[in-house]
C-alpha cells in the first residue's frame, strides 16, 4: 500500500552559504561554516529547546529545497566517484533523494529561544529544517562501521592567496565578525569544481560566502589561488 504523508518545516536556515556551489559535500568539513536556525511558531518558544544547552551537536533533518524532483531517481552519479560512475541512490548521500530529505550532524554553539547557533554546517541559505535531534555519542558512534566508497575524507587541495585578496578577506572578517579566511580556505580545499572538469589557469571560478563574492583559479593542477574577495552584486 502507498500512503502519502505531509511534513512542515519547524524552521529555516540562515547560512553563510548563499548558493549551492562550494558548499562542502558533508558537514564538519568546514568548521568555520556558521549559521543560525530560526525556528517558527510554535517551536520558537523556549520550551521547545529546553535542555539543548546540555548538547554539543545535533542532527538536522531538512529538505534539499533546490533539488526537489517529481520523478524519483533510482541511480545517481555521486561527486565522490568523480561524477562519472552511477550508484544506487540509497548507497549515496546525493541531493537527489526520493523525498528530498537530507541529514547533517552539526555543532551547536549557542541556544536561544527560537534560534540555534550552529557551525560545521553544509546547509544553504533558506533551507527548510524538518526536525532536530540531539547527537548521542554512545549510540551514534559505531566503532566498527565501514563505508568502502567513502572510507576517509577527500584529500584537501592547497589554497594560496593573492596578497590583496587576503587583505580583503581579513577586512571583511572584521566587519562580519566571522572567521571568513578560515571559511574560504576550508571550503575551497574541498575542491568544489566538478571532478570531470580540467580547469585551465585562465578560468576563474566564483562562489558567494555571506555577502561576498570569492573568486579563485587553478594556477596549476592540484593548487587553488584566491584572487579576490569583494561585495556581492545584488
Amino acid at each position: 500500500m502507498t500512503q502519502a504523508y505531509s511534513v512542515a518545516p519547524i524552521g529555516f536556515m540562515r547560512s553563510c552559504f548563499k548558493e549551492k556551489f562550494a558548499i562542502p559535500r558533508q558537514p564538519q568539513l568546514a568548521p568555520a561554516a556558521r549559521g543560525v536556525l530560526e525556528l517558527i511558531a510554535p517551536f520558537d518558544q523556549g520550551d521547545a529547546v529546553q535542555g539543548l544547552e546540555q548538547v554539543s551537536h545535533v542532527w538536522l533533518l531538512f529538505l534539499f529545497h533546490q533539488a526537489l524532483e517529481d520523478t524519483p531517481r533510482l541511480k545517481v552519479r555521486p561527486p565522490r566517484l568523480g561524477g562519472n560512475q552511477s550508484m544506487g541512490v540509497f548507497a549515496t548521500r546525493a541531493t537527489h533523494r526520493p523525498n528530498g530529505i537530507g541529514q547533517s550532524v552539526v555543532k551547536l554553539d549557542k541556544v536561544e529561544p527560537g534560534r540555534l547557533w550552529l557551525s560545521g554546517i553544509d546547509l544553504l541559505e533558506g533551507t527548510p529544517v524538518l526536525d532536530i535531534k540531539p547527537y548521542v555519542p554512545y549510540a551514534d558512534i559505531i566503532a566498527d562501521a565501514r563505508n568502502s566508497m567513502a572510507a576517509a575524507a577527500p584529500a584537501r587541495v592547497p589554497v594560496q592567496w593573492e596578497d590583496a585578496a587576503l587583505i580583503q578577506a581579513q577586512e571583511h572578517a572584521l566587519r562580519l565578525d566571522e572567521p571568513l579566511t578560515e571559511l574560504i580556505e576550508q571550503c575551497l580545499a574541498q575542491d568544489p569544481r566538478p571532478a570531470y572538469q580540467t580547469p585551465t589557469p585562465e578560468r576563474v571560478y566564483g562562489a558567494q560566502f555571506w555577502d561576498l563574492d570569492v573568486r579563485w583559479h587553478y594556477p596549476q593542477s592540484g593548487l587553488i589561488r584566491v584572487l579576490e574577495v569583494v561585495p556581492a552584486v545584488s
